[in-house]
């Protein structure tokens, strides 16, 4: 399954680990939310990097005393109606401050990448290559948005007034 982040189809440099399989003494691992929460501890512990596959009908705010831990949280989207990753998303960007790998999973469309983004996800799991193509060149198309959202970006608004600022200051 081919994955985005950057802009750019790269291979997944994590495993996934199924829930009773040992763990592997070294290189990075992706295991289930079940898995993680009954061992948080000993994964976290290795020296290799973690991250956790988090369902959509979870509270992450389970995932808040290991945030600054974990490598990379990756938040299911079931089907493409249900959208509750994206709230997900937006709480661990903006509440949470956390700043390690976004990464959408499941049902994982083309129309919705955007919307993705702007969430805050920056590593995207897609089922086809054209896909994976599709957003790798999305990424580069959008450099401004009125919104403000979880992706850190300033908005138009806020770019404006900068340079306003700027040119006042005879900068």
């Amino acid at each position: 399954m081919p994955l985005v982040k950057g802009g750019h189809i790269i291979t997944d440099p994590f495993v996934l680990v199924a829930d009773d399989a040992e763990l592997p003494e070294a290189g990075a691992v992706l295991v289930t939310a079940k898995r993680f929460l009954q061992d948080a501890e000993a994964i976290l512990q290795r020296s290799a990097k973690a991250g956790v596959i988090w369902p959509n009908n979870r509270d992450v705010d389970e995932l808040v005393p290991y945030l600054d831990r974990l490598a990379v949280v990756a938040l299911v989207f079931p089907s493409f109606r249900d959208g509750r990753a994206y709230s997900q998303a937006r709480l661990l960007r903006e509440r949470f401050a956390y700043r390690g790998e976004l990464r959408a999973a499941g049902q994982v469309l083309r129309d919705q990448f955007v919307f993705m983004l702007r969430a805050g996800f920056d590593a995207f799991e897609v089922k086809k290559q054209a896909d994976a193509e599709a957003f790798a060149q999305t990424v580069k198309r959008y450099s401004v948005f009125y919104q403000p959202t979880g992706d850190g970006r300033l908005t138009a608004l806020h770019r404006r007034m900068q340079l306003r600022h700027s040119e006042s200051a005879g900068l």
